[in-house]
């Protein structure tokens, strides 16, 4: 069956959309049906879109393309939108670089069913549904009327109270009732009066927490705020404005014009001007501040909200639940999931990026009161005419009241999302959830008494097709992935791991098999993890269970229930599933998979610890061998040793924790004698920016020096605020620390930061080939590249390839220079199966190239948004080719040697 994934979108959650795309392009079953991207542009314009840009970080990484970009003095990003007024032959130009205009009319010559990833208006509302009704095609999720219940907040209170359930009170705000300064402050005393504090302001038709905030306190202009953010309207106050300097207007100007934080573009003046790009707001704004009496500039969104909806606040425990409808169209709600956030409300961050909020799932309430959420949901989701599946999210109060809010038609789809998190709890993998969620909206789609022997047919091919696949399900390669450890990056290796196995398992060829490794250097514990458990939030959680279960703790009872009322799910789409964590040594993995896939960074992976005990057993595996890892994961060795071969890298040094304890004056001096403020201070044997800081001065120094020589697990307050940690961000305890000048421009005529992939084959005669691909361009918001902007979807700005100059030739002599470089650095190291090596590279003026290495990654990052996957696109690889290629190495190696 050919899908036709819709994605994208004009909304403010297209990048979720973009990234929950790409989620089902991956994770369809390749035996049961042929994925086909249709990206949708913000003018709504369909593209069949060329596959390689589905692997892009974000939509603005090639949408639109560079070439049509007009010239921005600060660099600023834009949407199509921001173009201004396109004609159809502007707009034919634009999508041909990336694909192919479809017309709905042709909808049905690309697809037989459309899977639709779309978000918020026009995606959830009942528009697109309408639309491919109009032209025959089957499409997942609820139909047109639940659809357009399920995007108005405003509509869905008043249905909430007819159907009796419990919901907050709420009062609305007009547009016009707003525009209206003076009246303000009445409109602010009057919700306090009739509503209490908190309030909660929320965009009526807007999801992802896209213009929600909770105003706590008696505070006018925290409210005022609040309502412009749910409007999309924001003034400007001159004096606020001129006392910024540049570089802090540049950064409010990139906050208010973000599509999910601020207001977006284009915007319209007070005198009816409408602006469509930020450098021409940014200069509007400047111009009308130095040169007029005018104070203040309110600026409005063209597709600004008309309402605002201000609900009383609830406390309670936070949940959202899963429900979906089996083959007798009944409703199942699976296991509800508590949100444990950082801040008061669960945003679109807390929502998409692992680990700034927790999933607990089951919510952690008595069976009764988990059983009482279940039997709400289901009960909202008959009564509001629901299909297929839904998210319904609410709170459950100490008093044991269940408020029900913001129904959602559709769910977001990256593989942390609530969608996956509580299928995995009835044993379904993502790849099987898809699938379910597929032959169910067919059969929905038939009961519309539309194309009745057209969708019929399909059903029974579909059936069909699930069946033989069952049936062959023991002939493929059983590949043991191996996540988590015991680093600072063990979450990284989660997503990693999650992503191998997620691609594997959609494959025809390989049976993956989550395997979850903790304990330390001493020893390594391995446990096989069941589906379940490898979707917890983060490694910690999934530690967590493992132990739980080790210790004789039992599943869940209402886990056990929920089971048994989806076992007809379960039975069609999935095996035998492993209930529960089981401890098993190296000997005991070699019986159970063929091969095994490392999806450990740092130690234990990539220090030829795990691959000594590998090769032991002889079981193939990905990467490098053991005494390349132990070179490559100590960076200090690493620079050593190229540094002897006349490859350029930064000046360095070790700093020993034994040389700060003795005498930490004597300590801060001697690095301060070699080396500059600033410079670069990092762990030698972790990778993934794991607490790599730039170095500004003495104060950094000590802080930084206080913190990786700690002796308790705990991080000191104020050396964290001096350093600026993020939230949650971890820095380990180490012996020593690496200390390097700060590479810089140095009178290069082009300077960048670059990130490079490559591939080894194995030649004819045993040799080793390799394959380097075009490198990315890494832009880093802050001071240097953190975890999220290398590994998160709709993080960072990596531009692939990278801009070694603005005419083609010159940039492709520049990159192939470049490529030999990273590839003699791979053959000096004897790296092996894949690797990524970071660099600067300085283009002198004769073109001359000098690259200067920073570090290299035997076991790199392969989270779905990471870079490697958008150069291995340029070569003619998806993530799953290059995933086969590295393991088809790792066998062929093991062949080898065993036959020496």
């Amino acid at each position: 069956m050919r899908v036709g994934i819709i994605f994208g979108g004009p909304s403010r959650e297209r990048e979720i959309s973009f990234a929950g795309g790409r989620t089902v392009y991956d994770n369809l079953d390749k035996a049961l049906f042929e994925a086909v991207p249709v990206f949708v542009d913000s003018l709504g314009n369909f593209i069949l879109l060329d596959w390689q840009y589905i692997y892009k970080g974000t939509i603005r990484d090639f949408y639109p393309p560079v070439d049509a970009l007009p010239e921005s003095e600060h660099g600023l990003q834009v949407y199509l939108e921001s173009l201004g007024e396109l004609s159809i032959e502007e707009q034919d130009k634009i999508i041909a670089k990336a694909g192919k205009r479809l017309q709905p009319n042709e909808f049905k010559n690309h697809f037989d069913f459309a899977f639709l990833a779309l978000h918020g208006p026009y995606g959830e509302d009942g528009s697109i549904q309408g639309l491919l009704e109009w032209y025959h095609i089957p499409y997942s999720g609820s139909g047109i009327l639940p659809s357009a219940i399920g995007i108005d907040k405003v509509a869905q209170k008043e249905m909430l109270k007819q159907h009796g359930f419990p919901t907050p009170d709420y009062r609305i705000i007009n547009y016009t009732q707003w525009s209206d300064k003076q009246n303000r402050p009445q409109i602010f005393e009057k919700l306090v009066a009739d509503l209490g504090l908190p309030l909660v302001l929320k965009a009526p038709h807007q999801g992802s927490s896209i213009g929600v905030s909770i105003i706590k306190e008696q505070d006018f202009a925290a409210f005022e705020a609040g309502v412009e953010r749910s409007f999309f309207t924001k003034t400007i106050y001159k004096t606020q404005w001129l006392a910024m300097g540049e570089e802090k207007q540049l950064m409010s100007i990139k906050q208010l014009v973000d599509i999910r934080e601020g207001i977006g573009m284009p915007v319209q003046l007070e005198d009816r001007t409408i602006v469509y790009h930020p450098e021409e707001l940014f200069n509007h704004i400047n111009k009308t501040f130095t040169s007029s009496a005018t104070d203040s500039i309110t600026l409005t969104n063209i597709e600004h909200e008309q309402q605002v909806l201000v609900e009383a606040f609830i406390r309670g425990k936070e949940f959202s639940c899963i429900v979906v409808q089996d083959e007798q169209g009944q409703p199942i709600a699976l296991p509800p999931t508590e949100i444990v956030k950082g801040s008061e409300v669960f945003d679109y961050r807390s929502k998409y990026l692992p680990g700034l909020s927790r999933k607990i799932t089951p919510i952690n309430l008595p069976t009764e009161q988990i059983q009482s959420i279940r039997q709400a949901t289901s009960r909202l989701f008959t009564a509001f005419g629901f299909n297929v599946y839904a998210r319904l999210d609410g709170f459950i109060t100490d008093n044991n009241e269940i408020f029900l809010n913001d129904p959602n038609t559709t769910s977001g789809m990256l593989p942390s999302s609530f969608f996956f998190h509580q299928a995995a709890e009835i044993g379904l993998n993502p790849s099987q959830f898809l699938t379910y969620i597929i032959r169910t909206s067919v059969a929905e789609r038939l009961k519309s008494g539309k194309d009745t022997v057209k969708f019929t047919k399909l059903l029974a091919e579909l059936d069909k097709s699930i069946k033989e696949e069952q049936a062959h399900r023991h002939d493929k390669i059983r590949v043991g992935v191996i996540m988590g450890g015991y680093s600072s990056e063990r979450h990284i290796s989660v997503e990693s791991g999650r992503n191998i196995y997620e691609k594997l398992s959609s494959s025809v060829k390989y049976e993956p098999v989550p395997v979850f490794l903790t304990g330390s250097n001493d020893e390594h514990r391995l446990y096989t993890i069941p589906i379940n458990i490898m979707l917890k939030d983060n490694a910690d959680d999934i530690k967590e269970k493992v132990l739980y279960f080790e210790s004789g703790g039992k599943p869940h009872p209402v886990l056990a229930q929920i089971a048994k009322e989806a076992e007809s799910i379960t039975r069609k789409y999935t095996g035998n599933t492993l209930q529960e964590p089981q401890r098993i040594s190296y000997n005991q993995l070699k019986n159970l998979v063929d091969a095994v896939f490392i999806a450990l960074h740092g130690r234990p992976g990539e220090d030829g610890a795990l691959q000594a005990e590998l090769e032991k057993l002889y079981i193939p595996y990905n990467g490098s061998g053991i005494r390349s890892s132990q070179i490559t994961i100590n960076k200090y060795e690493t620079n050593e040793i190229l540094a002897k071969h006349g490859v350029p890298v930064a000046k360095h040094t070790m700093a020993m924790k034994e040389d700060w304890q003795r005498d930490k004056e004597a300590f801060f001096q001697s690095i301060e004698a070699e080396f500059p403020y600033p410079f670069i201070a990092k762990p030698a044997d972790d990778g993934c920016s794991s607490a790599v800081k730039k170095i500004k001065n003495r104060a950094e120094l000590e802080a930084f020096s206080t913190l990786i020589f700690r002796e308790m697990e705990e991080l000191d307050t104020d050396c964290a605020r001096t350093l600026s940690l993020g939230f949650k961000e971890e820095f380990p305890n180490k012996q020593g620390f690496l200390v390097e000048t700060l590479i810089s421009r140095n009178g290069a005529k082009h300077f960048l930061e670059i990130t490079g992939g490559l591939l080894t084959t194995h030649a004819p005669d045993g040799s080793v080939n390799y394959e380097v691909f075009e490198a990315s361009e890494a832009l880093a918001e802050g001071e240097v590249l953190s975890l999220e902007e290398k590994f998160l979807a709709g993080e960072g700005q990596n531009i692939t390839p990278a801009r070694y100059a603005a005419d083609p030739e010159r940039r492709q002599k520049i990159s192939d220079q470049v490529k030999e470089d990273l590839k003699r650095v791979a053959q000096i190291l004897n790296i092996e199966g894949y690797a990524r090596i970071d660099a600067f590279v300085r283009v002198l003026e004769n073109d001359e190239v000098e690259t200067i290495i920073i570090e290299v990654n035997s076991l790199p990052g392969m989270t779905p948004a990471t870079c490697i996957f958008h150069q291995t696109a340029i070569n003619g690889y998806k993530p799953y080719d290059f995933i086969d290629r590295i393991l088809t190495y790792g066998v062929e190696r093991n062949k080898m040697k065993a036959t020496v």
